[in-house]
């Protein structure tokens, strides 16, 4: 499994406004794309920062997802946005949510 991590700067006061935007745009359109697994947004207590991990069955799928749908994301969200969003890519090592077949990390 494969991780791509998105860090957040959020504008004052936009966590709720954030989770509302995240439930009615950026899931449905994870749903559309090939290998997406799961996906879960966190908010800091002071609502500065926001981090959304999106799962995806292999690192091509993650990364053409990459490629086609993350522009979408940041378009919808650019509005709560204080700054530019910075992305990981990760190897999913543990999990006590998904079940994994564990295979070599490079």
């Amino acid at each position: 499994m494969f991780a791509r991590i998105v860090t957040f700067p959020l504008q004052p006061k936009c966590a709720a406004k954030l989770t509302a935007a995240v439930e009615k745009n950026v899931v449905p359109l994870l749903r559309t794309h090939k290998g997406f697994v799961d996906q879960i947004m966190l908010v800091t207590s002071d609502g500065s920062t926001g981090y959304g991990i999106s799962f995806w069955d292999n690192k091509e799928n993650a990364e053409a997802y990459n490629r086609t749908g993350y522009l979408d994301v940041i378009k919808a969200l650019d509005p709560l946005l204080a700054g530019a969003p910075q992305l990981q890519l990760c190897h999913v090592t543990n999990s006590t949510v998904h079940k994994l077949v564990h295979a070599k990390v490079a």
